[in-house]
């Protein structure tokens, strides 16, 4: 009979404030940060988690985060290339845009928020329409992964104010190839490419005014350059010394405190700030001062410097006339103060909207070790006693480790988790999933919970064992049990005796010994210390030790590739389990004391017999060294965690993996199983700790193993399919047709998912089921006719497809039925994967909806696409001209139905605001008391209006 197994899946990640994978945005108190493949919303005041943006089943990392002007809406950008649009309010995903091949690295809205644009390392530019859910076109010039990318609106007086044409009509981005390139979205090309720093450009911002471009490079250096509205306003054209116009200008380079990367600058959204990362650990803020502060400043010191020279009886000199010297841009930008975080910053942010700290300002900074701070930024003052200071407002790091948590152990009820790291020991609530203690410790390499699950005990690097009492929150005991790093600890089964292994070479042995909390009161809680009975000393240092669970036998591993098995009571040597090529990291014995399962960094598992100490089996586990390995309790089945980021289930009778899982974004260190079989629980160096949960669904070997080649064959196709449009630069050898598409500047927008070719096969399939079906019946009314009608009548109806009958659908509309379900974003991809057999049928299908009325919207847009990508066999072909007449009778009959609708509703709509508008006005004279004749006379003696732009 066939083994089944029950399947484990991901429950929940924690441990996690913020990762450092992706930017973060701060907006009125709430922070929107990455937390590896999720975005958690965190209440910074409070620091309160409001909400975690997770989408079931998608595990690539988060890369880039971008606020739309439409506040609700959020651009997320992944590691695989894809951008889920989020409802901050809904915590939902509204749309999935797939073109990207490799990690996004920038986005960037337009003004409106109805267009986004993305940057990848793949070095292309993509520009989405957000409201049909389509990617327009694909830009090409750059040779390294973008960096930043802003959307220019042109404010000319050629564009008319009632003009219905987006007004962001340039976008300008920076790239790791040294270049800062301005693309026209109308022409669909680059227009100017500057190269505007010796080392890759990591950043770029442009000031409120429109007007500056700010770059910071690699080698610490940041440069502002000019944009020309009225040359971009009158487009390419030559100068009078025939030279092309130059549409951004370079003005001068700021210079800055620190000589580091300019990884992020950054203007505030609505006072008169700059900030620049330039160092790991801080952030200059520089105040932007107006042309008239910079004179009076330069009147003064004018001024005191005529004064002086007065006291000095000096004569005054012309040297010093500043009325004839300009106010440089330089001057323009002053060193206000620098911001110093607790840590390496990853990204800052301003509040978008002023949270109204009586002219004092906000930064936001999200660190790369899972923290993250606000810090406040005061006014300018007069008084020069003091110079301004940052001071922290909030800082929000306890719910997660500053560094890679290294070990993980549960409580003999599996109510308490304890996880360690360089510096800190937490305990989290398995249920709520709460961290409810934080403790500082050493540099924690191994951990456990004493019997009585009160205390725990950590072994650091520097070799002490430290106690640690839960109830209290404090270190009650510290044991300089080795002189080198303690790696392993154990409990006996029998909860009597402790046994710790070391680098020093020593595997020594302790007692229990109870002793009271309170030595003045005999009746509080007694607590357990340890107490050394024994050492074993050993040729090599001591990595593991494992006592069996049934009491008699200990289990060391050593730094040569050995396990040595001692018995217990006498420490006689029993075995030695030697075939490693490298050290063994961690073994476990299982329930039963009879197999003894050990890890290795030469990635391989083996299974030995503690009867004889034969190797049952040797397993290729991993990609990478296996750090950890724990049996499942009262079963043969055993857990392995490693280096390559997977956690994997195994049976050990069978020598078969059982499960692989995905999830973590780093090597895993530490592996901890349920004391009850019921779940597992990992800590990672992404620094977040996984649980993942038995569920009720049973897995059969096979099918696991079926599905896994499918997933393998699909993402093959998908990978072969796009592989055609090979970037500019990326040295990838292809056919003459994959250089040629390759060079074009301009292309479409397409890529091939596992999702789009199954949404093709899904239509390719509904369009087989259709067309037998029609056939079907076309055949039974030919056989009619040719029968005379009291034969015809007794000829029998065929039966109904059995979907079409459930559905109760005619091919036609179960063919649109599917098309319909194909999510928008996937429909083109979907459509590509049609071969021209099946194109033709479709137009059919198309031809029938037009003349019915059908989804108009849809039929348009297919047919459109199909016409563009299948036009030289169409063209080459006359089967298709009677359906393509047809289609443009019927579709142009149901347009201009549609376009007399619209005009219909927009011409009642405009009358309404005009009803609306009259109204209106005429309340307004009736209460200023005013008749006709006045109204006249104010009317021809006003001015002119001008027309004013009111700031909201």
């Amino acid at each position: 009979m066939v083994r089944s197994y029950l399947r484990h899946g991901p429950t929940q990640a924690f441990g996690l404030v913020c990762s450092s994978s992706s930017n973060s945005v701060y907006d009125d108190k709430v922070a929107y940060v990455p937390a590896l493949e999720d975005v958690l919303v965190w209440d910074a005041k409070k620091g309160q988690m409001l909400s975690m943006w997770h989408e079931t089943g998608h595990r690539a990392e988060v890369t880039c985060i971008q606020q739309s002007p439409q506040k609700d809406t959020f651009a997320v950008g992944y590691a695989d290339g894809s951008i889920r649009l989020w409802s901050a309010a809904s915590g939902t995903v509204s749309t999935t845009l797939n073109g990207h091949r490799k990690a996004i690295t920038a986005l960037a809205f337009d003004e409106a928020g109805t267009r986004v644009a993305s940057g990848s390392q793949d070095t292309d530019l993509i520009i989405w329409d957000i409201v049909a859910e389509a990617g327009l076109f694909r830009l090409r010039g750059h040779r390294d992964q973008i960096t930043a990318i802003r959307f220019i609106s042109l404010d000319s007086p050629s564009v008319p104010s009632t003009s219905t044409t987006s007004a962001a009509r340039f976008i300008v981005t920076s790239a790791k190839d040294t270049f800062l390139k301005l693309w026209d979205l109308t022409t669909q090309h680059c227009i100017q490419t500057v190269v505007a720093h010796r080392s890759e450009i990591w950043s770029l911002d442009i000031n409120r005014e429109k007007n500056l471009i700010f770059t910071g490079s690699g080698e610490g250096e940041m440069k502002a350059w000019k944009i020309d509205h009225e040359a971009l306003a009158h487009g390419l054209r030559e100068t009078h010394t025939g030279e092309v116009a130059k549409f951004i200008q370079p003005v001068t380079t700021i210079p800055l405190s620190s000589k580091h990367r300019v990884s992020q600058i950054s203007f505030h959204p609505n006072q008169p700030y700059l900030a620049v990362q330039s160092n790991e650990r801080s952030v200059e803020i520089f105040r932007i001062r107006t042309e008239d502060e910079i004179r009076k400043k330069q009147a003064r010191r004018k001024k005191r410097s005529k004064e002086k020279k007065k006291e000095k009886g000096q004569p005054e000199d012309d040297e010093m006339d500043i009325d004839e010297k300009g106010v440089e841009l330089v001057d323009l930008f002053t060193p206000y103060l620098v911001v110093r975080a607790s840590g390496k910053i990853r990204s800052f942010d301003f509040p978008k909207e002023d949270p109204g700290l009586k002219g004092n300002t906000q930064l936001f900074m999200a660190l790369s070790n899972n923290a993250l701070e606000v810090y406040n930024i005061p006014q300018p003052t007069k008084s020069k006693e003091s110079p301004p200071e940052a001071t922290r407002m909030y800082s929000l790091d306890l719910p997660g480790h500053r560094t890679d948590v290294r070990s993980l152990c549960l409580s003999s009820d599996d109510v308490l988790l304890t996880s360690t790291s360089n510096g800190s020991l937490k305990v989290w609530n398995m249920k709520t999933t709460a961290c409810i203690r934080t403790l500082d410790c050493g540099y924690a390499i191994c951990s456990t919970f004493l019997p009585g699950d009160r205390q725990v005990a950590v072994g650091t690097k520097s070799g002490e064992i430290q106690i640690y009492d839960l109830a209290s929150s404090s270190l009650v005991e510290t044991i300089q049990a080795h002189t080198s790093t303690v790696w392993s600890i154990h409990v006996r089964a029998d909860s009597q005796a402790l046994v710790t292994g070391s680098a020093d070479k020593d595997v020594k042995f302790w007692e229990f010994e109870r002793k009271p909390a309170n030595n003045e009161n005999p009746h509080a809680p007694r607590l357990l210390t340890l107490v050394h009975t024994r050492t074993l000393k050993m040729t090599d240092d001591v990595l593991s030790v494992r006592f069996s669970p049934n009491g008699k036998l200990l289990a060391v591993s050593l730094l040569d590739s050995t396990v040595k098995v001692f018995y217990q009571d006498t420490l006689k040597f029993f075995l030695s389990l030697y075939g490693h090529k490298l050290p063994v990291l961690a073994m476990d014995i299982s329930d039963d004391s009879k197999l003894i399962v050990t890890c290795s960094a030469d990635k391989n598992v083996k299974i030995w017999g503690l009867d004889f100490g034969d190797c049952h089996k040797s397993i290729f586990a991993h990609d990478e060294s296996v750090m950890q390995v724990a049996f499942e309790r009262k079963s043969h089945y055993f857990w392995t965690v490693g280096k390559d980021k997977l956690l994997k289930y195994w049976d050990g009778d069978k020598f078969e993996n059982i499960q692989r899982l995905e999830g973590h974004h780093g090597e895993v260190w530490a592996l901890a199983v349920s004391n009850y079989g019921n779940f597992v629980v990992t800590g990672s160096h992404d620094k977040s700790i996984r649980v993942w949960e038995k569920l009720d669904e049973p897995l059969f070997l096979e099918e696991e193993r079926e599905r896994e080649l499918e997933n393998l064959y699909e993402s093959g196709i998908a990978d072969s399919l796009n592989r055609a449009d090979a970037a500019v630069g990326s040295g990838v050898e292809g056919s003459e047709l994959d250089q040629v598409q390759g060079q074009a500047e301009v292309t479409g927008v397409s890529k091939q998912t596992t999702e789009t070719l199954m949404a093709g096969e899904r239509i390719v399939e509904a369009l087989d089921l259709a067309d037998s079906e029609r056939e079907l019946f076309s055949d039974y009314e030919q056989a009619k006719a040719s029968l005379s009608e009291e034969e015809a009548e007794r000829l029998q109806l065929p039966p109904r497809n059995a979907v079409l009958a459930a559905y109760d659908l005619s091919p036609e509309a179960w063919v649109l039925r599917v098309v319909e379900k194909v999510p928008s974003t996937a429909l083109q991809d979907a459509l590509l994967v049609l071969p021209f057999g099946k194109v033709v049928s479709l137009m059919g299908y198309l031809d029938e909806w037009a003349r019915r009325g059908w989804n108009i919207v849809l039929v348009s847009r297919v047919m459109f696409f199909l016409l563009k990508t299948h036009h030289h066999q169409i063209v080459a072909n006359r089967i298709m001209r009677t359906t393509l007449m047809s289609l443009r009778t019927h579709l142009r009959g149901a347009l201009l139905k549609q376009k007399e609708t619209i005009g219909y509703n927009l011409a009642a709509l405009h009358y309404i605001q005009r009803q609306n508008d009259a109204q209106t006005t005429a309340q307004f004279y009736e209460e200023e008391d005013m008749d006709e004749e006045k109204v006249r006379a104010r009317i021809a003696e006003g001015k002119k209006r001008k027309r004013v732009t009111i700031k909201s």
